[in-house]
């Protein structure tokens, strides 16, 4: 069996040909009703298996009610899809997204969770560390988004 998680429910125009290839598509149950299907529900602090590789869940809510972080577990790497940035948190413009919600989630669930030598790789981009971002968290909220 073959697994795509989705934490953005924009990727629904691939998601026929994903499913047709026999990928299965997994989704946090927040963001569900924004797919037309999808084949399992991702839950918080849940493992997810990707060959020998272990994929700790990490719900971030803000740029989706649904958005999700991943930890490689048993090494410093965190991917946080449209979560976290160099230099910010991802887009909250969006209907079902939320500045405050995803700040907390930044603050809580990754700047207080993770050391400042994790490596933080988003969902596109360059990557940085919690390190690297975390002292400018009051500066983003000052800035809002």
């Amino acid at each position: 069996m073959r697994t795509l998680v989705v934490d953005h429910p924009l990727v629904t125009h691939k998601l026929t040909a994903l499913r047709d290839a026999g990928i299965d598509v997994g989704i946090a149950s927040e963001d569900a009703e924004m797919l037309p299907a999808y084949d399992f529900v991702i839950p918080d602090d849940d493992a997810i298996a990707v060959g020998d590789l272990r994929l700790r869940t990490i719900h971030t809510p803000g740029h989706t009610p649904g958005s999700t972080s991943f930890l490689l577990e048993g090494h410093p790497i965190l991917f946080t899809g449209d979560t976290l940035f160099p230099g910010g948190p991802g887009n909250t413009s969006f209907e079902h997204s939320d500045f405050g919600t995803i700040i907390s989630s930044i603050e809580g669930r990754l700047f207080g969770a993770f050391d400042a030598d994790t490596i933080v790789l988003p969902g596109h981009g360059v990557g940085t560390t919690i390190g690297a971002e975390s002292p400018h968290l009051a500066e983003w909220v000052e800035r809002g988004w």
